[in-house]
């Protein structure tokens, strides 16, 4: 972005035009490269009973960090067990499951198995819908299903107390968000000589910039 006179970066007059440094980057790429290398060369040594195991465990480990996010802290026994279930992998007893924990599995493994296909409005509130299955955030009722409103005031990442909250972050005001989320989502779903791992990084900065939704 340039240097124009703007508080948030999607107020740049030549917003979203990314731009990164790729030679301060491409030494960890090519790292992480050889670190995938590694492990799918190891995976394919070993039986598919192993693979399922270390496939359950990345899965959970994904799906508790991400809830860990949004505060959430998920039973890692339940989490296990639902994606155990799915996969058709043995573990013995299974844990209860509750229906938030079934909804956090459904996304990611529908964001994971299903990665190659189109992102949509339409994935994007199921996605959101699984993780709020009775459409409340806490005690707070939440738009599900759609973008966020801004009924009650602009998005915002704040902290502090009450009187003295010190505001980090405004996201794009609500009226905004059809266009904006339009241009996202076919960005994302474009080819792209971008190196895989950039275009995660610039998705996931570009997404949460727009901010939304109400929660999640």
């Amino acid at each position: 972005m340039k240097s124009d006179d703007y508080t948030y970066i999607w107020q740049a007059g030549d917003w979203p035009i990314w731009r990164y440094d790729l030679a301060t980057l491409v030494h960890r790429l090519a790292d992480v490269s050889h670190a995938q290398g590694r492990l799918m060369g190891r995976l394919a040594d070993v039986g598919v009973t192993l693979r399922d195991q270390a496939s359950l465990l990345t899965l959970t480990d994904d799906v508790v960090k991400t809830s860990e996010i949004e505060g959430e802290q998920l039973d890692v026994g339940s989490v296990r067990s639902s994606i155990a279930r799915r996969m058709g992998v043995d573990i013995g007893a299974l844990a209860p499951v509750d229906r938030h924990v079934e909804g956090v599995v459904d996304m990611v493994l529908d964001a994971t198995g299903n990665c190659r296909a189109p992102l949509t409005r339409e994935r994007l509130f199921g996605w959101h819908a699984a993780l709020f299955p009775t459409g409340y955030s806490g005690l707070s009722r939440i738009t599900i299903g759609g973008w966020r409103d801004d009924a009650t005031g602009a998005m915002q990442v704040i902290s502090g107390p009450i009187g003295r909250q010190r505001v980090h972050f405004e996201a794009p005001p609500s009226e905004r968000l059809d266009i904006e989320c339009a241009r996202f989502i076919d960005w994302s779903n474009s080819p792209s000589a971008l190196p895989p791992l950039i275009k995660a990084g610039l998705a996931h900065l570009w997404f949460v910039t727009l901010h939304p939704f109400d929660d999640g």
